[in-house]
């Protein structure tokens, strides 16, 4: 600002001296036309000529010097605007610049609110995230972590294995870097894992019993057998592999999908605590286990697939909030001709999969219902 000061200073002078030497010569000329002989006369008159076009010149300047002036005290003025804020900011503390933000945070999840759970209309094509292990397995990230926490757990095989690989980004799972590993000290049967809340969530194998594994104490908060729920490949998936007992999350919370004799062989959905693995509620869906390919949950509604095979389509969808179903007819492009594993994830709102070999994502459209004030 000090150099633009003195440029500009400078430069006004000089301008000013300029056409005060030109206004003074077109008034000599004019006192001495008379005494000039008419040579001398024409050489001056053609000199003046050659000036006067900057005349205009001149004053463009003079006004864009005006505006240099302007705008060098608008800078002054916003300055001293940023020192008023930067000194205001400065009254208050940490305490109450996070208590500010908790109370916009409030604020935003009350708008979110507004905005209801949705029904499924449509899936994308698949997205490969990445190629690796055997034919079966899984994959998840957590289903309820503040976005910030993007680690992948990565389970091959689907029975027996009890090495859960932990990734810290999805970029390091890509890429197959920076990971440290768990050892259950129960191995597992099938694919139907979830990670909720730290938590691995999974069917001890050999048994219904459900177990939960948190990642942090490497150890088994609790264990519970689901009462009647068949295992070891009596009421699996159409593909076998173990997959009798299925964990889902959705944004209601965990669930368990199997069946029993007693609902001889028709999908069971039943709510379960996170903490103590029990029961809360069951529904009988009326859908034979054996012929669904896959299924996931999504706000409170379980969508079944009718093969894990190339084909496959999103056929059936129960409603668990009015006890009813429907037959559905949204396609789904299984690219890699074999699921093994499907689950939703409501903090990301896609389907992970895991599709002979090949670890696969899914965008999901759903339908929203806006609610209002008064509606309850």
């Amino acid at each position: 600002m000090e150099v633009l000061d003195l440029r500009t200073y400078r430069d006004l002078q000089y301008v000013r001296n300029t056409e005060a030497l030109m206004k003074g010569l077109d008034s000599r000329l004019k006192v001495a036309a008379e005494s000039l002989n008419a040579k001398s006369f024409q050489e001056l008159k053609d000199k003046m000529t050659e000036l006067l076009p900057l005349m205009p010149v001149l004053d463009q300047y003079k006004s864009d010097t005006r505006l240099i002036v302007h705008l060098k005290e608008e800078v002054r003025n916003l300055s001293g605007s940023l020192l008023a804020i930067q000194e205001e900011m400065g009254a208050y503390d940490y305490e109450e610049l996070q208590q500010r933000v908790l109370m916009l945070e409030a604020r935003l999840h009350a708008c979110m609110q507004k905005l209801g759970c949705g029904k499924l209309t449509g899936v994308s094509n698949p997205i490969t995230i990445r190629a690796s292990g055997s034919r079966f397995g899984s994959w998840m990230t957590d289903t309820m972590t503040p976005s910030a926490d993007t680690r992948v757990w990565y389970m091959d095989g689907y029975y027996k294995g009890r090495r859960v690989l932990e990734f810290r980004t999805m970029n390091d799972f890509v890429t197959g870097q920076n990971f440290v590993q768990h050892l259950l000290p129960h191995p597992w049967a099938g694919t139907g894992h979830v990670v909720y809340n730290g938590s691995l969530y999974y069917n001890k194998y050999q048994s219904n019993i459900a177990v939960k594994y948190h990642f942090r104490s490497r150890s088994v908060l609790v264990q519970r057998s689901l009462a009647g729920a068949g295992y070891n490949n009596t009421f699996p998936y159409s593909w076998g592999g173990f997959s009798d007992i299925d964990f889902m999350v959705d944004e209601n919370g965990l669930w368990a999908v199997y069946t029993t004799n007693q609902n001889a062989g028709n999908i069971v959905v039943s709510r379960v605590d996170p903490q103590t693995l029990e029961v809360l509620r069951s529904w009988d869906t009326g859908y034979p286990k054996r012929s669904a390919g896959e299924s996931f949950m999504i706000c409170g509604t379980l969508y079944v697939t009718n093969s894990h095979l190339a084909g496959a389509k999103i056929y059936f969808a129960y409603y668990t909030n009015t006890s009813t179903y429907e037959y559905t007819d949204i396609p789904f492009h299984n690219q890699y001709s074999h699921i093994s594993m499907l689950d939703y994830n409501p903090r990301e709102r896609v389907l992970y999969t895991w599709n002979n070999g090949h670890q696969v994502i899914y965008n999901v459209t759903l339908f929203h219902v806006i609610k209002t004030s008064g509606e309850l």
